[in-house]
């Protein structure tokens, strides 16, 4: 009994394909049929991206509550050493008002990294917990690795692009920068000009959330392989998983950390570039 059991779970066993296409599908409003569909909302991008906004924003609330004008502690030093960091690079891109501009960055970079890190959790955590309640939904913890919540996050640096474009040079300076640089002012070049910086636009959004998405992704897809390890059933089987995971995990900080940094710079960067004139 036990060995038919046995087969019989094997049988039912999901390949290396199935368990990767599973474990990369998201939890939708519903199937998701076509490439795009803006009607579509992936709702475990949304809930991980808000948690870890709130969890975020609790995390820097505490500790201005604790900051003190003495001897800092250990969570205070180190929360004034990120402070100090995101600043200083403000103050070296953004040459005027950074009232807003620094804090934003410093929210930008807290946030990417806190999404960034869920993908140190465990990869079959949720599938398990699902399973014990008899249900097997596609789930995705980390929503960097999610394009839609990459390129989302890009629209809003170009939002800021637009903004601090009119708010600098007014309104007119604008569309007179859009028709007229770099080329020149002459008639015949206003239409290349417009195109070239409608491009400039474009890349500079479609590369910012392309890159951290690209990074996220390939980070998950290299987990889910070594977790295969694990199906073996085997102790090097077993072994290697360990070993392997634990070598991506820690070589995998670095990426965590160096994306939300260069997120961070990059919209500190796209923003400057909309203080200063071509």
């Amino acid at each position: 009994m036990a060995a038919e059991t046995a087969v019989e779970g094997a049988a039912h066993a999901p390949t290396a394909s199935e368990y990767i296409v599973h474990h990369l599908g998201h939890l939708s409003t519903q199937h998701q049929e076509k490439i795009i569909d803006f009607s579509i909302i992936n709702l475990d991008t949304v809930f991980w991206s808000v948690l870890m906004g709130v969890v975020g924003l609790t995390f820097m609330v505490v500790a201005a509550h604790r900051a003190t004008s003495g001897v800092p502690g250990r969570f205070q030093a180190f929360i004034e050493m990120v402070v100090e960091m995101v600043n200083d690079q403000a103050k070296n891109i953004i040459h005027g008002d950074r009232t807003f501009i620094a804090p934003l960055a410093l929210t930008v970079f807290v946030w990417v990294f806190l999404m960034n890190s869920l993908d140190f959790l465990p990869v079959d955590l949720f599938s398990g917990i699902f399973r014990l309640f008899d249900m097997e939904p596609h789930f995705r913890i980390v929503p960097t690795a999610d394009l839609n919540g990459t390129l989302g996050m890009s629209i809003g640096v170009l939002a800021l692009m637009l903004y601090y474009n009119v708010k600098i040079k007014g309104l007119g300076g604008f569309i007179h920068e859009l028709f007229c640089a770099p080329f020149g002012a002459h008639p015949a070049l206003w239409i290349p000009n417009l195109g070239l910086n409608i491009i400039e636009f474009v890349a500079k959004t479609v590369s910012l959330g392309m890159r951290l998405f690209g990074n996220m992704y390939a980070g998950e897809l290299v987990f889910l392989l070594i977790a295969l390890l694990g199906s073996t059933a085997t102790w090097w089987g077993f072994g290697m998983q360990v070993i392997a995971g634990s070598v991506w995990a820690i070589f995998h900080i670095l990426i965590v950390l160096l994306q939300a940094f260069i997120f961070m710079m990059l919209t500190l960067v796209y923003i400057g570039q909309a203080h200063e004139g071509h």
